[in-house]
């Protein structure tokens, strides 16, 4: 018991102290980036300098497009899954829409994530018809089928300024890795 009350308070602490440094973090950034132009230019000579912070701000604005992409992505497969699970009619809608939308936030293994508790608190909660768990499971297959080959190269490729086409295949050739 005592071994794991020390884990619990020592998670919390980790929390709590990750959250001030966030904060702190967070309110000093200009000051911090400042810091870290000036670095570079000590560094590197002013034409190396500029291209070091042309990369790094080209960066910035491809990997904020992607999280804003994928956060757009997963909205919208939230609210399809809602609609089509309400048509469906299937138990808890709104839940499992919610637990679809934001399992699909996590790349490649999310949306099966999401699925396998939605498929077993379907079974759980309607026992009379084990079937919707099959329908279930289909929707959820065409929906991310919908979305991997469709809705998040054209979300992912608008918003990272990457065609739609460069966006399948680095999701193919280094969903791997």
């Amino acid at each position: 018991i005592t071994s794991g009350v020390i884990s619990v308070v020592t998670t919390v602490m980790d929390i709590v102290v990750g959250l001030i440094v966030a904060v702190y973090v967070l309110y000093s950034k200009d000051t911090f980036s400042g810091q870290g132009k000036k670095i570079i230019y000590a560094i590197f000579d002013p034409d190396r300098g500029n291209l070091v912070l042309n990369t790094i701000r080209k960066s910035h604005q491809i990997f904020g497009g992607f999280i804003i992409g994928k956060i757009v992505d997963s909205v919208i497969i939230g609210v399809l899954a809602f609609i089509s699970l309400s048509l469906m009619n299937m138990p808890y809608t709104l839940l499992l829409s919610v637990i679809i939308g934001v399992t699909n936030i996590i790349p490649f293994f999310g949306p099966y994530l999401g699925a396998i508790p939605c498929i077993i608190f379907i079974l759980i909660v309607d026992l009379a018809n084990p079937m919707n768990c099959i329908y279930f499971a289909i929707f959820i297959f065409l929906l991310q089928q919908f979305d991997g080959n469709v809705l998040g190269p054209k979300i992912l490729g608008d918003s990272t300024g990457l065609s739609g086409l460069w966006v399948i295949i680095s999701i193919t050739l280094f969903g791997g890795l």
